[in-house]
Protein backbone atom coordinates (compact mmCIF):
# COMPACT_ATOMS: atom_id res chain seq x y z
CA UNK A 1 0.00 0.00 0.00
CA UNK A 2 1.17 3.61 -0.93
CA UNK A 3 5.23 3.49 -0.67
CA UNK A 4 5.61 -0.04 -0.10
CA UNK A 5 4.49 -0.84 -3.39
CA UNK A 6 7.58 -2.22 -5.28
CA UNK A 7 6.71 -3.20 -9.10
CA UNK A 8 7.86 -0.61 -11.58
CA UNK A 9 4.38 -0.07 -13.21
CA UNK A 10 0.79 -0.65 -11.89
CA UNK A 11 -2.61 -0.92 -13.71
CA UNK A 12 -4.46 1.96 -11.79
CA UNK A 13 -8.01 1.86 -11.01
CA UNK A 14 -9.49 4.79 -9.38
CA UNK A 15 -12.07 5.40 -6.87
CA UNK A 16 -14.98 5.35 -8.77
CA UNK A 17 -13.84 2.16 -10.34
CA UNK A 18 -12.31 3.95 -13.73
CA UNK A 19 -9.22 2.23 -15.50
CA UNK A 20 -6.58 5.15 -15.49
CA UNK A 21 -4.21 2.52 -17.64
CA UNK A 22 -0.67 1.34 -16.47
CA UNK A 23 1.77 3.63 -14.94
CA UNK A 24 4.56 3.54 -12.25
CA UNK A 25 3.53 3.57 -8.82
CA UNK A 26 4.78 7.01 -7.86
CA UNK A 27 2.42 8.89 -10.65
CA UNK A 28 -0.05 6.67 -9.04
CA UNK A 29 0.38 7.77 -5.27
CA UNK A 30 0.51 11.38 -6.45
CA UNK A 31 -3.33 10.87 -7.94
CA UNK A 32 -4.25 8.76 -4.79
CA UNK A 33 -2.72 11.82 -2.83
CA UNK A 34 -4.46 14.12 -4.56
CA UNK A 35 -7.62 13.53 -4.01
CA UNK A 36 -6.82 12.46 0.22
CA UNK A 37 -7.13 8.55 -0.61
CA UNK A 38 -4.36 5.99 -0.17
CA UNK A 39 -3.03 3.56 -3.23
CA UNK A 40 -4.08 -0.25 -2.36
CA UNK A 41 -2.44 -3.24 -4.07
CA UNK A 42 -5.68 -5.73 -5.06
CA UNK A 43 -3.67 -7.88 -7.47
CA UNK A 44 -0.11 -8.50 -6.17
CA UNK A 45 0.02 -11.47 -8.72
CA UNK A 46 -1.55 -10.23 -11.75
CA UNK A 47 1.07 -8.65 -14.53
CA UNK A 48 1.24 -6.07 -14.23
CA UNK A 49 -0.04 -5.68 -10.72
CA UNK A 50 -3.47 -4.11 -10.05
CA UNK A 51 -3.55 -0.59 -7.44
CA UNK A 52 -7.00 1.13 -6.56
CA UNK A 53 -7.22 4.48 -5.24
CA UNK A 54 -9.65 4.26 -2.59
CA UNK A 55 -10.03 5.20 1.25
CA UNK A 56 -8.66 2.48 2.69
CA UNK A 57 -9.54 3.58 6.50
CA UNK A 58 -13.62 3.16 4.87
CA UNK A 59 -12.68 -0.11 3.22
CA UNK A 60 -11.52 -1.38 6.45
CA UNK A 61 -14.85 -0.43 8.48
CA UNK A 62 -17.14 -1.30 6.26
CA UNK A 63 -15.51 -5.06 6.24
CA UNK A 64 -15.67 -5.08 9.88
CA UNK A 65 -19.49 -3.80 9.94
CA UNK A 66 -20.28 -6.91 7.47
CA UNK A 67 -18.57 -9.51 9.39
CA UNK A 68 -19.86 -7.78 12.39
CA UNK A 69 -23.53 -8.33 11.24
CA UNK A 70 -22.56 -11.62 9.27
CA UNK A 71 -21.77 -13.48 13.07
CA UNK A 72 -24.99 -11.33 14.30
CA UNK A 73 -27.67 -13.48 11.94
CA UNK A 74 -25.31 -16.59 12.26
CA UNK A 75 -27.70 -18.94 14.87
CA UNK A 76 -25.40 -20.65 17.36
CA UNK A 77 -26.67 -24.21 18.46
CA UNK A 78 -25.20 -25.57 21.50
CA UNK A 79 -25.17 -29.32 22.45
CA UNK A 80 -26.41 -29.56 26.33
CA UNK A 81 -26.21 -32.96 28.02
CA UNK A 82 -28.59 -34.52 30.14
CA UNK A 83 -27.72 -37.44 32.29
CA UNK A 84 -29.93 -40.63 33.17
CA UNK A 85 -29.49 -43.65 34.95
CA UNK A 86 -30.83 -46.85 35.47
CA UNK A 87 -32.53 -46.92 37.78
CA UNK A 88 -33.92 -43.12 37.53
CA UNK A 89 -37.00 -43.30 39.97
CA UNK A 90 -40.20 -41.35 37.98
CA UNK A 91 -39.83 -37.75 39.72
CA UNK A 92 -36.09 -37.30 38.60
CA UNK A 93 -36.56 -38.76 35.05
CA UNK A 94 -39.64 -36.10 35.13
CA UNK A 95 -38.04 -33.18 35.94
CA UNK A 96 -34.46 -34.62 33.62
CA UNK A 97 -37.13 -34.77 30.56
CA UNK A 98 -38.56 -31.24 30.80
CA UNK A 99 -34.69 -30.07 30.65
CA UNK A 100 -34.79 -31.66 27.68
CA UNK A 101 -38.10 -30.27 26.15
CA UNK A 102 -36.87 -27.08 27.52
CA UNK A 103 -33.19 -27.03 26.27
CA UNK A 104 -35.39 -27.73 22.42
CA UNK A 105 -37.04 -25.25 22.88
CA UNK A 106 -34.64 -22.72 22.86
CA UNK A 107 -33.12 -23.92 20.18
CA UNK A 108 -29.93 -26.32 21.61
CA UNK A 109 -29.63 -29.83 20.78
CA UNK A 110 -29.74 -32.03 23.71
CA UNK A 111 -27.62 -35.53 24.49
CA UNK A 112 -29.46 -37.93 26.22
CA UNK A 113 -26.64 -40.14 28.04
CA UNK A 114 -26.85 -43.43 30.47
CA UNK A 115 -24.09 -44.23 32.08
CA UNK A 116 -23.68 -48.14 33.17
CA UNK A 117 -21.73 -48.88 36.28
CA UNK A 118 -20.41 -52.74 37.16
CA UNK A 119 -22.75 -54.82 36.81
CA UNK A 120 -25.90 -52.86 35.24
CA UNK A 121 -23.65 -53.67 32.25
CA UNK A 122 -25.70 -56.78 32.28
CA UNK A 123 -29.27 -54.99 32.31
CA UNK A 124 -28.79 -52.71 29.74
CA UNK A 125 -32.38 -53.64 27.73
CA UNK A 126 -33.41 -51.39 31.34
CA UNK A 127 -31.06 -48.72 30.35
CA UNK A 128 -32.48 -49.02 26.67
CA UNK A 129 -36.33 -48.69 28.12
CA UNK A 130 -35.24 -45.34 29.82
CA UNK A 131 -34.08 -43.38 26.91
CA UNK A 132 -36.86 -45.17 24.15
CA UNK A 133 -39.27 -43.85 26.73
CA UNK A 134 -37.47 -40.30 26.74
CA UNK A 135 -37.92 -40.43 22.96
CA UNK A 136 -41.68 -41.19 22.89
CA UNK A 137 -42.36 -38.78 25.12
CA UNK A 138 -41.01 -36.10 23.31
CA UNK A 139 -42.15 -36.95 20.38
CA UNK A 140 -42.35 -34.08 16.89
CA UNK A 141 -40.60 -31.69 19.84
CA UNK A 142 -37.34 -32.97 18.71
CA UNK A 143 -35.42 -35.02 16.19
CA UNK A 144 -33.66 -37.58 16.28
CA UNK A 145 -30.47 -37.56 15.42
CA UNK A 146 -28.67 -40.67 16.90
CA UNK A 147 -31.15 -43.24 18.59
CA UNK A 148 -29.53 -45.06 21.65
CA UNK A 149 -26.38 -46.76 21.40
CA UNK A 150 -23.78 -47.17 23.07
CA UNK A 151 -20.43 -46.16 23.54
CA UNK A 152 -18.40 -47.73 25.75
CA UNK A 153 -19.95 -48.10 29.44
CA UNK A 154 -22.66 -45.27 28.25
CA UNK A 155 -25.56 -45.39 25.94
CA UNK A 156 -26.10 -41.98 24.76
CA UNK A 157 -28.69 -40.14 21.93
CA UNK A 158 -29.03 -37.18 20.03
CA UNK A 159 -31.80 -35.01 20.00
CA UNK A 160 -31.97 -31.80 17.66
CA UNK A 161 -34.36 -29.07 17.98
CA UNK A 162 -37.52 -28.83 15.31
CA UNK A 163 -37.52 -27.21 12.18
CA UNK A 164 -39.77 -24.05 12.66
CA UNK A 165 -40.92 -21.93 9.80
CA UNK A 166 -41.13 -17.97 10.55
CA UNK A 167 -44.69 -16.59 10.69
CA UNK A 168 -46.71 -19.74 10.66
CA UNK A 169 -48.63 -19.64 13.54
CA UNK A 170 -49.61 -15.49 12.47
CA UNK A 171 -51.15 -16.33 9.13
CA UNK A 172 -53.39 -18.58 10.88
CA UNK A 173 -54.78 -16.07 13.26
CA UNK A 174 -56.81 -13.85 10.67
CA UNK A 175 -58.90 -16.59 8.59
CA UNK A 176 -60.57 -17.92 12.13
CA UNK A 177 -60.85 -14.47 13.28
CA UNK A 178 -62.90 -13.83 9.78
CA UNK A 179 -64.89 -16.93 10.53
CA UNK A 180 -65.88 -15.99 14.15
CA UNK A 181 -67.15 -12.71 12.95
CA UNK A 182 -68.93 -13.60 10.00
CA UNK A 183 -71.85 -15.80 11.75
CA UNK A 184 -72.31 -12.31 13.98
CA UNK A 185 -72.76 -10.35 10.79
CA UNK A 186 -75.43 -12.64 9.48
CA UNK A 187 -77.69 -13.32 12.64
CA UNK A 188 -81.35 -11.67 12.34
CA UNK A 189 -82.24 -9.56 14.82
CA UNK A 190 -85.57 -10.11 16.47
CA UNK A 191 -87.34 -6.60 16.39
CA UNK A 192 -86.43 -6.33 12.53
CA UNK A 193 -88.49 -9.70 12.12
CA UNK A 194 -91.19 -8.07 14.40
CA UNK A 195 -91.76 -5.27 12.62
CA UNK A 196 -91.40 -6.88 9.22
CA UNK A 197 -94.69 -8.59 9.74
CA UNK A 198 -98.00 -7.51 8.68
CA UNK A 199 -100.22 -5.79 11.26
CA UNK A 200 -104.10 -6.31 11.27
CA UNK A 201 -105.98 -3.02 10.13
CA UNK A 202 -109.15 -1.68 12.00
CA UNK A 203 -112.03 -1.43 10.14
CA UNK A 204 -112.90 1.55 8.12
CA UNK A 205 -115.50 3.62 9.05
CA UNK A 206 -118.17 5.48 6.79
CA UNK A 207 -118.04 9.26 5.99
CA UNK A 208 -120.16 11.28 8.14
CA UNK A 209 -118.91 9.59 11.56
CA UNK A 210 -122.23 6.87 11.29
CA UNK A 211 -121.66 3.51 12.26
CA UNK A 212 -123.23 0.60 9.93
CA UNK A 213 -126.34 -1.19 11.44
CA UNK A 214 -127.08 -4.76 11.12
CA UNK A 215 -129.97 -5.18 9.05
Amino acid sequence: MNDRIRAREIRVIDADGNQLGVMPPHEALRKAREQNFDLVEISPNAVPPVCRIMDYGKFLYENEKKERAAKKNQTRIVLKEVKFSVNVDEHDYVTKRNHVLRFLAEGDKVKASLRFRGREMAHQNLGRNVLERLLKEVGDKGIVEFRPRMEGNTMHLILAPPKQIPGGKKQEKPPQQAQQQQPRAQQPQPQQQQSAQPQPQPPQQPAGGQTPTGT
